[in-house]
């Protein structure tokens, strides 16, 4: 099983629920914006990867798996 993680920059506003929820997978970049550490595309098998995207506020972090 494939994890699949996309954040839609155009919804996302910045407010690290989701770095604090799963700090192995994301991380904010220099506009405070979430982005996917390197290496953690597939999620680094996070527990919390779940949780960080129900985490946003906006909805901007979908989580899928093939």
């Amino acid at each position: 099983m494939h994890t699949d993680i996309e954040i839609d920059k155009d919804l996302c506003i910045g407010a690290g629920q989701c770095t604090l929820a799963a700090p192995s997978v994301f991380t904010q970049d220099d506009d405070g914006y979430s982005m996917l550490l390197p290496g953690a595309e597939d999620g680094a098998g996070s527990p919390m990867l779940r949780e960080a995207a129900r985490a946003c506020p906006v909805g901007a972090i979908t989580v899928t798996e093939s």
